[in-house]
This record gives structure tokens, C-alpha cells and sequence, in this order.
């Protein structure tokens, strides 16, 4: 299954696609919100791994871009920020994230999830 991870943090990426790769997904990485949201769109990814705060487009920016596009709209978003705040939770969800998961994290954790929310779309 494709993966992107977008992160403005190379030690997240590095973690995160280790992870994920470990578990047999094919990772792709971007730095920032610019950089996640063309990739989105070219490499159709079963599932984003989206940071809150990155340059260039924040992580609700790339949600809002991705879920207003046809081609993008059923992507399966956990987003994996230190923005913990009830708002921040809440504007997340309402936007159409389908995990939201504070920093620091597990990686089992992480796994878990991913799991879960691609067997939620019947992508798992």
C-alpha cells in the first residue's frame, strides 16, 4: 500500500516510514504542505500521514485542498501533529481527518492506526 508522510521534521519522516515500511507499505516523503499536496495528487497514496504545522501549506491547508478535489477526496488522512488542543482536535476532525494522534508517539501506535483507518475504508 502507498504511504506519503508529510512532516517539516526529517527524524519524524525517518521514524515514521521505517514504521510503516517495516509493515510492508510503500513510503514516499514530503518536507512540507506544498510538497504533500503535489504528490497527493500525483501518486494517489492509500493514506497521508499529515503534520498540523509545516511550511509553505499547513496540514489543515492540505486537508482542505485534498478533500475539495474529486481526485483526492476519499484519501485516508491521519494527521500526527503536536497540536494537541481540543480546538486543534476538533477543527482536524471536522475537516475530514480520520486520525488524529498528538506528538510524541508510538510507532506500534501509529502502525495500529494506519491500520485501522485503511480497514475503515476497506483499504486494509
Amino acid at each position: 500500500m502507498k504511504i506519503l508522510v508529510a512532516d517539516d521534521s526529517s527524524t519524524v519522516r525517518r521514524v515514521v516510514s521505517a514504521r510503516l515500511s517495516a509493515d510492508g507499505h510503500d513510503v514516499v516523503e514530503a518536507e512540507d504542505g506544498e510538497q504533500a499536496l503535489t504528490l497527493a495528487r500525483d501518486l494517489q497514496p492509500a493514506l497521508i500521514v499529515l503534520d498540523k504545522v509545516m511550511p509553505k501549506l499547513d496540514g489543515f491547508e492540505v486537508v482542505r485542498a485534498l478533500r475539495e478535489d474529486p481526485k483526492t477526496k476519499g484519501l485516508v488522512i491521519v494527521m500526527l501533529t503536536d497540536r494537541r488542543g481540543e480546538d486543534d482536535v476538533l477543527d482536524g476532525l471536522g475537516l475530514g481527518v480520520d486520525e488524529y494522534m498528538p506528538k510524541p508517539f508510538s510507532p506500534r501506535e501509529l502502525s495500529m492506526r494506519v491500520d485501522r483507518a485503511l480497514a475503515r475504508r476497506g483499504d486494509g
